[in-house]
This record gives C-alpha cells, structure tokens and sequence, in this order.
C-alpha cells in the first residue's frame, strides 16, 4: 500500500505494460517493477531495453534472471557481470527491475575540498538536494581514488529470495579510476517500493568496469543533480502496491541487499 507521505509529496503514477507511453516530460522517474519484487525473487519482468529507453537516459536496475547489475548513461545500458566487467545490453533483453529518468540536472557543481569518504559524500549530496525534493536522480564525475562494488551471479528457477542471492555476491574493488555514478536518493518511506535513501551504480570512463556501489572515496568530483516530484511504475503480472505491510516487511533485506550486509 502507498505511504500517505509519499503520495503528498510525490505524483505516483502506477500501470501496465499495455498503457505505457513515451516519457516526454522532464523530472519524471521512471520505474520497472518494485524492489520489494526482486526481494521475493521476482527476477523476470515483462519490460524490454528498448521499451525503457524510451522513459530515460540515466538510471539503474539489473537484468532478467538476476544477471548482473544494469548502469544507464547517456542513453546507454550496460551490464556489470561478477567480476565487474561491462558490456552493453541488447535492446531485446528485459528487466526485472529498474529506474530511470531523463536526466536534465538543476544542480551542477564541484565538490571541492579534502578527499571524501563514501559517506562524506553522502552527506554532501544531501546538503545540494533541493529543499522540499521527495527524491533526487544523481551523477557524479570524476577520478575516484577507491570504489568498492559488487554484481551477483545469474539465477534460474526456482528463484530463491535476493537476500539468499546476496550471500553469493562478488565484491571487488577498483582503485585510482576514471568514471561516473548514477543513481537516486528517495525518501525513507518509500521501502519496498523502491531503495529508501541513496542507490547507486558505477562504470568507468571506458565503459569496462562497473558495479553496485558499496563504498567509495573521491576527491573534486563534478556533481549533477535532478530533482523530481513525479515517479511512474510499471507493474508486471502478479506485482501490485497493496501489500500494506510492504515496508516493515522489507527494511531489514533491503539494508542487507543494498549496503552489502
């Protein structure tokens, strides 16, 4: 069930795969499925690449089967397998679950200062954040000293829960490398529906490595943000927002799944 909270403050629009339309408006999230799905092992979905290119141009999410962890940038989809490395997904290919928006920032500055830890950085988003934005999408470039991420092994049926999934994740680390963040920052009341709080992905300026990030440390990097007030859902068979103990339920797998234990 939908937080009274978060229908105030954001415009939720919920629908099927058969009443989708092309994304034309600025500042409008879009997603595919609910992370509180994937939780349960709901690892395929009915929506295509090519159909979510046409709700955004930066974002996040993963792939049918659990296979990998899915980065949006510039218009284009990659996938991190377990060790880290990307390649482009084939417009054909579906996800279970992702996010995305057409990226058109209204914040656009440098962080400037002494080297920033992961949650430093955090903590610095969160002061750029617009007063009064229910949730933000967020790319970050730059040189990044350090940043640890993971990507998860792909599943078949039967699927077992994401937090099982997770036990088996590779984590790696990238050191002293070129690249860009994205990803969004929603409010806490939205678990279950999505990530409360910052989720974020990674891929290298080259577009050869990449991943779910776990931590990070930066210095001066270039910080973009954009705003929204406006998310679109698109649920697939069997996936509804009626469960009214969705976030209860999720908080503890989703803090297990997303910061890595």
């Amino acid at each position: 069930m939908l937080d009274e909270r978060w229908i105030r403050s954001l415009h939720v629009e919920s629908m099927r795969r058969a009443d989708l339309h092309r994304e034309l408006e600025p500042h409008v999230l879009f997603q595919a499925s609910t992370i509180g799905a994937l939780l349960d092992g709901g690892f395929e979905g009915d929506l295509s690449f090519a159909e979510l290119a046409e709700h955004g141009d930066l974002g996040l999410g993963t792939l049918n089967h659990l296979d990998g962890e899915m980065v949006a940038l510039d218009g284009e989809f990659f996938r991190a397998d377990v060790d880290g490395r990307l390649s482009r997904v084939a417009p054909g290919e579906k996800t279970p679950f992702a996010v995305v928006t057409r990226f058109e920032p209204s914040v656009d500055v440098r962080l400037l200062g002494e080297e920033l830890d992961h949650e430093d950085l955090l903590a610095r988003l969160d002061e750029l954040v617009p007063a009064g934005a229910s949730s933000c999408a967020i790319r970050l470039d730059g040189r990044f000293d350090l940043v640890r991420a993971r990507s998860v092994p792909r599943q078949e049926p039967p699927y077992r829960p994401l937090t099982e999934v997770v036990a088996e994740q590779h984590v790696f680390e990238l050191a002293d490398v070129e690249g860009t963040m994205v990803g969004f920052r929603f409010p806490t009341y939205v678990e279950g529906i999505e990530v409360a709080g910052y989720h974020l992905h990674f891929a290298s300026a080259d577009r050869s490595r990449g991943g779910h990030v776990l931590g990070s440390r930066s210095r001066g990097l270039r910080a973009r943000l954009d705003p929204s007030d406006d998310l679109h859902v698109e649920l697939p068979p069997r996936v509804d927002l009626d469960d009214p103990d969705l976030a209860a339920r999720t908080h503890a797998a989703v803090e297990a799944v997303e910061r890595g234990g």
